[in-house]
């Protein structure tokens, strides 16, 4: 994978350089605000078909939490994959466009936010499960071997390294074989990448001890980041701690809202949870990248943006300099 200057900040800091400095805040769930926004995301590709039907929507949602006070907006390549545009008739090439066009989408909308303000992009990358569109992300059982998934993984990651992403956020991973996969990939690339698991009462949805993903990724020098999103935010705190005891890096978290999806009445049920008192609890314990996933849209990520103020200055674990 190739990493082009070209990509670094436009102020001339990077990611790494705000990581020492303090906390970075995320943007939020990106495809349940195109949902609240009216787009039909029941396609396999999810938010991932707006890249070929209305990639205008992706710029603005972007853009939309860029102005909540995100300073990092994450790709809507999550579920994109090359044999999912195959699916629809895209030969490589075009998927490859497609795939780059998703950081240039968010990139554009950064270039719109007021120039005085710090912006970076997270090239999403998707377990293979998400791929596959039937929840298999979310129990992690592929079958599959570390170098299956490095081969399913890579074409994927050379174009989203090479699109001009800031870093790559390697998110919603369910199993330790995966987790080793994709660390191999990104090992000695030079590509700063976060690691984010999915995963509850400390253990991946196939029931291995998140430490150990934690510990797999201490020696992996472009790992800038460890930690969990699309979890309860409850138990976000306790998941901080584990990322930076095992790992000794900063910890990246941003969870969902706290409601849940009833699949019989294909709506969100429960109540929010998430909110910017738990995010200074997670700051306390070592995480360095905070924002929301699923339903927790710009109105919690501007909540957030304001409590960051009072955020204290990266110390600790925090003090590690990543290569972003």
């Amino acid at each position: 994978m190739t990493n082009d200057a070209d990509h670094q900040h436009r102020a001339g800091r990077t990611l790494a350089d705000r990581l020492v400095s303090g906390p970075v805040v995320l943007d939020g769930g990106l495809a349940t605000l195109l949902e609240s926004h009216g787009h039909d995301l029941t396609s396999a590709l999810w938010s991932a078909r707006l890249l070929l039907d209305d990639p205008d929507a992706i710029t603005a949602a972007h853009r939309e939490y860029y102005a909540a006070g995100a300073e990092v907006a994450i790709t809507s390549s999550y579920q994109a994959s090359f044999q999912g545009f195959a699916a629809l008739g895209l030969d490589s090439a075009r998927a490859a466009d497609a795939l780059r066009r998703s950081v240039t989408l968010a990139r554009t909308a950064a270039g719109q936010a007021p120039c005085e303000d710090a912006r970076w992009v997270a090239a999403s990358v998707g377990p293979y499960g998400a791929a596959l569109a039937d929840g298999s992300e979310y129990r992690g059982d592929y079958g599959m071997s570390v170098s299956e998934l490095r081969a399913w993984h890579r074409p994927r990651l050379e174009v989203l390294a090479g699109a001009g992403a800031d870093v790559l956020a390697l998110e919603t991973i369910p199993c330790l074989t995966e987790v080793e996969a994709l660390l191999e990939e990104v090992r000695g690339t030079a590509m700063p990448a976060w690691l984010s698991l999915t995963c509850a009462d400390g253990r991946t949805p196939a029931g291995e001890p998140a430490t150990e993903a934690f510990a797999m990724a201490a020696d992996v020098d472009e790992i800038v980041a460890v930690g969990v999103n699309c979890c309860d935010a409850h138990q976000a705190l306790e998941m901080v701690d584990m990322a930076v005891q095992h790992s000794s890096k900063p910890a990246v978290v941003y969870p969902n809202s706290g409601e849940r999806w009833d699949a019989k009445r294909r709506s969100w049920a429960g109540t929010t949870t998430f909110g910017p008192e738990q995010a200074g609890e997670w700051i306390a314990a070592g995480a360095r990248l905070v924002g929301g996933c699923c339903r927790v849209g710009p109105s919690a990520i501007t909540r957030l943006a304001a409590a960051a103020r009072s955020w204290p200055a990266a110390d600790g674990c925090a003090a590690h300099r990543p290569h972003a």
